[in-house]
């Protein structure tokens, strides 16, 4: 029936925890600001980092409208927060401390279960697979390297790329328009809801709903509706390909 599977990535495919409240992260994160010459105490470090970040998301919603949903590229928080001290360094630089912060608050990462078994069928089918994330490529591209997972995928749109995240509507457009998709041969397969079935409907895109344990709350009178299917990949491609 379907010729594109478009996945979403963290809660669907991908199981994942992270603290980034943790005093140790920010203790360690003021350490390697130091190194560089930007001296922080770790609780001047974390507002800093909130208060940059909101300035940022303030200017795209102010840009784009309240009803939108812009994204920003985080990285240029980390290179603010060394322009705050007065250092100047490259947006390579800006990168790196992004990943080490990441590293620093992530407490796992691993696949679901049956996840690259599904995914392997899929391109034994000669499926076209596409990734569609509320992700910052700085983190996401890299942890799929990690997961060994990246090469399944003919086409990846994080939304620090596309400069929205789902449900908007432009977001998914632009996926349509950059994979060459027709949005009647194609299913979107998410954990959200509201991000990844609903913004998918609004696109002409059929979707397909998967619970797992980072799903969002669902509204009251879509939980019997929803699709029980835990966190078994096999179950979710015996669905998504019969």
């Amino acid at each position: 029936m379907y010729n594109a599977y478009l996945f979403d990535l963290y809660g669907t495919l991908v199981d994942i925890k992270t603290d980034e409240q943790s005093a140790e992260v920010w203790h360690k994160l003021a350490t390697f600001y130091g190194y560089h010459g930007a001296y922080y105490e770790p609780v001047e470090l974390e507002q800093a980092y909130h208060t940059e970040e909101e300035v940022l998301r303030k200017k795209a919603i102010h840009e784009y409208g309240k009803g939108s949903y812009p994204e920003i590229v985080l990285e240029q928080v980390f290179l603010k927060l060394f322009a705050k001290k007065g250092v100047t360094v490259s947006n390579e630089m800006a990168v790196h401390t992004g990943q080490f912060f990441r590293i620093l608050s992530l407490q796992y990462i691993k696949l679901y279960r049956n996840v690259e078994w599904m995914l392997q069928t899929l391109k034994h089918k000669q499926k076209k697979i596409y990734l569609l994330s509320n992700a910052q490529r700085i983190f996401t591209d890299y942890e799929m390297n990690y997961l060994g997972i990246k090469p399944y995928f003919d086409g990846i749109l994080f939304s620090s790329d596309a400069g929205f995240m789902k449900p908007d509507i432009r977001f998914y457009q632009k996926a349509i328009h950059m994979f060459s998709v027709d949005p009647k041969k194609a299913i979107m397969i998410g954990n959200d809801y509201t991000c990844d079935i609903l913004g998918a409907k609004e696109a002409g895109l059929d979707a397909f709903y998967v619970h797992t344990n980072l799903s969002p709350a669902m509204p009251d009178q879509l939980e019997e509706e929803r699709w029980m299917m835990g966190m078994d990949g096999a179950k979710l491609v015996k669905r998504v390909t019969e």
